[in-house]
C-alpha cells in the first residue's frame, strides 16, 4: 500500500511549519500500519528541515516552499522545493552541537533520524530530500 501526492505549498513561515505537521497528522491517519518510532523520528526530521528552511527565510525576502510526502511499504519520504538561494552546505561536516548551544541542532537531528538526508542548491531554489526506511517487522 502507499500514499502519494500529500503535498503542502506555502510561503516560508511560522504557517507552513504548522501545515506540515497537519499534513503529517493525516499522513499517520491514512497509515496507522506504520511504526510508532518511525512515525516520531520521520515527523522529527521532516520539522526539523521545515524549521530550518523557514529560520533561513526570515533573514530575506520571501521564500515559497513546497513540500511532498510519500510513503510505502518500504519507507517514508519526503521531499522540499524552495526558491531561496543554494544555501551552502555540507551535510557531511554537520554534528551535534554542544549541549550549551542554542541553535544548530536541526540538520545533526535530521541526519541521526533518517536512512537518507540529501540537499542540492540548483540555480533557482534547493532541494531537500528524505528518507526512512520502514524497520522490518514493525
Amino acid at each position: 500500500m502507499s500514499v502519494e501526492g500529500m503535498r503542502v505549498e506555502a510561503r516560508a513561515d511560522d504557517a507552513f511549519i504548522d501545515e506540515v505537521h497537519q499534513v503529517l497528522d493525516v499522513l499517520w491517519t491514512s497509515r496507522p500500519d506504520v511504526d510508532e518510532e518511525d512515525r516520531t523520528l520521520f515527523t522529527l526530521a521532516v520539522s526539523e528541515i521545515a524549521t530550518n528552511i523557514v529560520e533561513h527565510a526570515r533573514a530575506r525576502e520571501q521564500i515559497s516552499v513546497r513540500l511532498d510526502l510519500s510513503v510505502d511499504d518500504e519507507g517514508l519520504r519526503a521531499v522540499f522545493f524552495d526558491d531561496a538561494d543554494p544555501a551552502l552546505i555540507d551535510l557531511s561536516d554537520v554534528s551535534m552541537p554542544d549541549d550549551d548551544a542554542e541553535s544548530g541542532r536541526g540538520l545533526a537531528l535530521a541526519l541521526a533520524t533518517l536512512d537518507e538526508l540529501e540537499h542540492s542548491g540548483e540555480a533557482g531554489g534547493n532541494v531537500w530530500r528524505l528518507t526512512r526506511r520502514l524497520r522490518p517487522g514493525a
